[in-house]
């Protein structure tokens, strides 16, 4: 395991890693010990007692946090027509058809956060499976990046829209705002997104649903929740 440095540990001296903390008092000391010279994100982390293996199993879904993630989201819209114009009217940085599809499939170009399209441009995007699989950007009907909604995927993509999904691990990674927010800021948006992974449990999960939850801001540790209280 790699020796943590020294900034690190005095940082960690203010984490008690006996105890479960409430969520009010875990970002409060997440801000505490966000100290990088940068604006660190604060994550999320949550083990869930599901099996990603089994399709009956997976929790996957789509929340607009209420106070966004302070990050400046880059959207591309894949579409035609009137729909490519309702995606320029409602902001989408980038916007086109199959000439794009050929730019990230020719270029490796990947100067976007997120892509949305319509579902009849599925199939020219299909086939970057390999490309944009891996990086997370394949659209999604269950993300609602595949939709034709398109100036309301806009909207939500630059208000603050994320997309929760399992790893290989089980858990669940997400950014819920920046070291610079209000504490209540980060607690309204982690209440946002518990409640949106309680609510996308499957009915084949049996057992403790919430296994596990952790806070941390980026370069900060981990300061575990007391998970019993989150889910019913």
């Amino acid at each position: 395991m790699a020796k943590r440095g020294k900034r690190y540990q005095e940082l960690a001296k203010l984490v008690d890693k006996t105890k479960l903390y409430e969520p009010e008092e875990a970002i409060a000391l997440t801000k505490e010990t966000a100290k990088a010279k940068f604006n660190e994100t604060i994550e999320l982390h949550v083990k869930l007692g599901v099996d990603s293996r089994h399709a009956d199993q997976q929790v996957r879904g789509a929340v607009v946090l209420p106070h966004g993630t302070g990050k400046t989201v880059r959207t591309l819209v894949i579409a035609k027509g009137d729909k490519a114009k309702e995606a320029e009217d409602a902001g989408s940085d980038f916007v086109g058809a199959e000439e794009l599809v050929a730019k990230i499939q020719n270029e490796n170009w990947f100067d976007y956060d997120i892509i949305i399209t319509t579902s009849d441009m599925m199939g020219a995007l299909s086939r970057l499976g390999r490309l944009l699989g891996p990086k997370g950007l394949m659209p999604s009907p269950k993300a609602g990046t595949v939709t034709m909604d398109i100036a309301r995927a806009v909207q939500e993509a630059k208000a603050g829209k994320i997309e929760y999904r399992l790893d290989r691990t089980n858990i669940i990674h997400c950014p819920i705002g920046k070291a610079s927010f209000e504490a209540l800021q980060l607690q309204e948006n982690f209440e946002t997104l518990i409640g949106a992974i309680i609510k996308a449990k499957p009915s084949a999960a049996k057992g403790t649903y919430i296994r596990s939850c952790t806070v941390a801001s980026s370069m900060g540790p981990g300061i575990r929740i007391n998970a019993a209280k989150l889910a019913p």
